[in-house]
This record gives structure tokens, sequence and C-alpha cells, in this order.
């Protein structure tokens, strides 16, 4: 039933002195702010409700351009078009201090607060102890597995919109650290964002960003927030849930930005947690799935399971000579501009042999057609090529400053349609001037050249040691790795130039907008590589 509170307290505060023009309008502070109160359940017997906690407000006043709400319980939140269901924790019977504000133009607010009474029997000591370890618990978005972030639509309770593959998303997501702490009978909330948040692209002003595209901004998230726990109100199936939500006052959230506190429990353990929460406009709100560690997410679980494990085609260049001209073409000189990139070496055919089990490239400091550096470009143009897969090259990288090894890939329309537009694939490039940087990069129309989608991961002994380089590559995702550990991964969609067959491309570079300033001192160098070979 619908209760009408008496109101205790009316303010109509002027935040800004101007004339009336054209930006805002007449200057009209919002008149007749009445609140109606539902207290779910409650009845002549049982006047504050039946125990949920649950109280439906209604707040409507003239001139109003939206609301917000203080529920006297540390949580807050806006409500634009007044009306909003709150959830009490607090167990037993207990009044709390509502205010609502109402904002009308140019910054002129009505504020009304009134008292209500409240019953909540809701507990659920379980969740409380798992999620704070009963007393502080630090977790961080589970990077490395599979739908770590998803979206779907409300009543499906799977992320069937998009599911985040292992590490597909923005760097400042990761660096996420949010503590729940056990203090007294509270739970407190304390989020390390290291100064950015990942924001969804529906919610960037409010830090300040714009566009159409999900980024990080820098935002404030310092401070001790209230956790509060209650029974879910999601409507979800009760095999899917724990049936507990929390919600997180002063407008917190888990480390994504949606515009919202609250969230669903569906599965908690001692490491792991996956939540839910509903997010979006008014004629399209999504669900939203997270999960989170507290394990290292850098840690355990980054290892590539990977979905290919037919042989299909090896290169283990175990004949010595020249390479197989079966397989292999050599692209001869310097291009034009340097390959497109300002390189200084001149290819040969010569730089390029078999020998002991393993393709030797070497870049050699000598004065050649022009040139002072001589090295081979390899391809597999009209000879070999495959679309999907996991492609793994066993190689051990040259060094000295300016070079720039690459074992990579392009579609094989690049005759036709160029680059980029044909796609390229960096399975592995390397600066001799970064030696234990490892890249893995993806270049594509409006992203390419110094604009490519890139990710580092640090490697020492690159040049000591033969490392295993890694591609999996389907429709729904590129994926790099080394020694099947996964440092980058990059969602494939159907407009994009990667769902035709690629080939192969083998080099070693000088100099140029990649590999940089050359040591004055360089006279020789060897990328090695052991073996080539194709799964799907």
């Amino acid at each position: 039933m619908t209760q009408k509170f008496i109101l205790l307290l009316a303010i109509i505060l002027l935040v800004a002195c101007q004339d009336d023009d054209a930006q805002f309008g007449d200057l009209v502070a919002p008149t007749n702010l009445q609140i109606d109160v539902d207290i779910e359940n409650a009845t002549e017997e049982a006047p504050f409700g039946d125990g949920s906690g649950r109280v439906h407000f209604t707040a409507t006043a003239d001139n109003a351009i939206s609301f917000k709400f203080d529920f006297g319980d540390n949580i807050t939140r806006l409500a634009p078009g007044g009306g909003v269901t709150h959830t009490y924790t607090m167990v037993g019977t207990n009044d709390y201090l509502v205010t609502v504000t109402a904002s009308g133009r140019g910054g002129l607010i009505t504020t009304e607060t009134i008292l209500i009474t409240v019953l909540s029997e809701f507990e659920d000591p379980v969740s409380r102890s798992l999620l704070t370890g009963d007393d502080s618990k630090t977790w961080s978005i589970a990077a490395n597995v599979q739908g770590h972030l998803g979206v779907g639509p409300l009543d499906s309770y799977t992320p069937d919109f998009f599911a985040a593959a292992p590490n597909q998303l923005a760097p400042c997501l990761y660096d996420d650290v949010i503590t729940f702490t056990l203090d007294g009978g509270s739970i407190t909330f304390e989020h390390d964002n290291a100064g950015e948040t990942f924001f969804n692209a529906e919610f960037t002003s409010v830090g300040g960003g714009g566009g159409d595209e999900d980024q990080c901004l820098p935002f404030d998230t310092e401070g001790t927030r209230i956790v509060s726990l209650a029974a879910s109100t999601f409507d979800t199936p009760e095999e899917l849930t724990t049936g507990t939500q929390f919600t997180i006052s002063n407008e917190g959230f888990m480390s994504y930005y949606i515009n919202t506190s609250t969230y669903e429990i569906l599965e908690i353990s001692e490491t792991f947690m996956h939540v839910r929460a509903i997010s979006g406009s008014v004629n399209n709100p999504l669900a939203w799935y997270f999960m989170f560690t507290t394990e290292d997410p850098a840690g355990p679980g980054t290892e590539l399971e990977s979905e290919f494990d037919q042989l299909v085609w090896t290169e283990e260049f175990d004949v010595d000579g020249p390479p197989n001209p079966e397989i292999w073409n050599f692209d001869i000189g310097n291009g034009v501009d340097g390959w497109g990139n300002l390189e200084l070496q001149y290819y040969t055919e010569e730089n390029a042999v078999v020998s002991d089990g393993t393709l030797k490239i070497d870049l050699i400091a000598e004065p050649i057609n022009g040139f002072n550096y001589s090295s081979s470009r390899l391809t597999t143009l009209d000879k070999f090529d495959f679309q999907y897969g996991r492609i793994d090259i066993r190689a051990k990288l040259p060094e000295g400053g300016g070079t720039w090894p690459a074992l990579w890939m392009m579609g094989i329309d690049f005759p036709t349609a160029g680059w980029p537009f044909c796609g390229e694939i960096d399975i592995m490039e390397h600066r001799g001037n970064q030696q234990d940087v490892i890249h893995g990069s993806l270049h594509f129309p409006g992203n390419s050249g110094g604009d490519a989608i890139t990710q580092t991961t640090d490697l020492p002994g690159v040049s000591e040691e033969f490392f295993v380089y890694t591609v999996e590559w389907t429709e729904e995702h590129i994926i790099f790795a080394v020694n099947n550990q996964i440092f980058h991964v990059f969602q494939n969609n159907p407009s994009l130039p990667y769902n035709q067959p690629f080939f192969l491309l083998l080099n070693v570079a000088m100099g140029g907008t990649f590999g940089g300033d050359v040591d004055p001192d360089f006279e020789r160098s060897t990328m090695e590589v052991d073996y080539i070979r194709v799964f799907q």
C-alpha cells in the first residue's frame, strides 16, 4: 500500500545567480515536490513491510528535470523519471531519513525530507564471508577467463551479445583492484583504478570523454564506501544465482563503468566471483556479466588452450641449402621508400640459408647496391596459405640497435587490394632497441602503420634462446601467445580483412619507422627459425 508521510523539511536553494537568458530559459525552481512511498507488502498488521526491506519511491514536482534520492543508509541514486526501488539491508526494524532533491533549470533545486521505518530480515553470512574473507579480500577482473566481461538480453541470463576473450579489452580494466572489508557488522568497499576507469561508450561523458566507443578515462574512485547485501531483485532463475545482490554506496561500481551500483551474485567461492548487473537506456536495458578473481590474473590461467590439434602443414628446415623453392619466394631490393617504412637494408637471396636444422636470415653491415645493410625477406605467396587455425613458429631473434625481425602474415589479395586493405597479422615483431619486448600487432584500414592494434609482452633472452611464437585465428578472435602464454587477444568480425586465406612472410629489416636508430658499431646478427607448424 502507498503511504503518504509528513514532509519534515522543504528548502529551495538558488545555486546560480544569473539573468534569465536563452541559455536556460526562465530560471524556475521545482515546486510542489511530493514523495510517495510504498513499503513492499506493508499491511495494518505488518506496517513496516514483509522483511524484504524493499521500498518503492515515486517523486513528482512541477518544473523538475531530474531527481536524486539519498535513502538515509549511505546509498544515493539518480532517478531522472522520479521512480526508484531501494532495498534496505540493516537487519531489524529501522528508521531512515530519506532526502529527495529535484533539479530544475539553471541549477535551481528543491529538497524534501521524509522519515520512514522499514523491516529487513535478510541475512547471507556465506556470501558475506566469501566476499570479505571474514577480514579483507582483494578482487580483480578475471582477465584470462573467457567471458570475464559480457553483455546480453535481460531474459537469456547469458552474455549472448558479447563475451570478452582472454585479455581482449583495455589494459586499464585489468589494472583495476577492488577490496571488500568486514568492518564490525558492515562491509566496506575500496576501489583502486590506478587513475583510469574503463567506461562503457554510453557513459563516457561521466568521465569527460566522448564518441561511440568504450575508452579509458581519468576518474576519481578514491574513498571508502558501504556495501549492502540484500535478497536479489533480478528475477533470475534460482538455479543460476545465489539469490543475493549487493549495492555499493556513493555510486561505487565494479571496475567497468555502466552507471549502476547494484550487482547480483550469480556464483561466489574463495577465489572466484561471477556477478550480473542491469544497465542501459530506458528503452534498451541490458544485462552485464563480470567475472572476478582473487588470484593474480596474469598468473595461472594465461595458458592458451588451443581448439586446433590437427597438424596440416609444416616446414621443418631439415634440408641444408637454399630455402625450399616450392615453398618460398624472395622479395629482392629495398622496395618503395624502404618497403614503405624507410628501411635501410637491401634484400637478397644469399642472406637466407638452411643449415643444421634451422633457417638463418643474416643481417649484415656491408655496402650493396647503394645501401649499407643486406638481409633477406621470404614469402609463401601463391605457394602456401591458410584460413583460420593455429600457427607456431619457433625462432631465435637477432640483436643490435636498429634490428627489426618479423614473423608475419598478409591476406592473399595483397597483389590486387594492396596494403593495409589485405590485412596484416604480425605474429612477432621485435626491436633491437627494446631487447626484451615482443610485439603482436594487426594492421587493417583505419588501424595501420603507427595506429596498428598492438600489445606487447616482456620476454628476456629472445636472442639467446628459441621461443615459440603463436597466433590462433578464428572467425571470432585472433590470439597472440609466446610459449603458449597469451599476451594479446583481438576480436575478429566479418567487416575486417581477417576472413580470407593469409600467406607467410619472414624477414629481418634494419632501422626505419619501427626499427629506429641503428647502432653505429653494428656488424652482423642472425634470426634463426627452427620450424613453422600450422594446425586446424
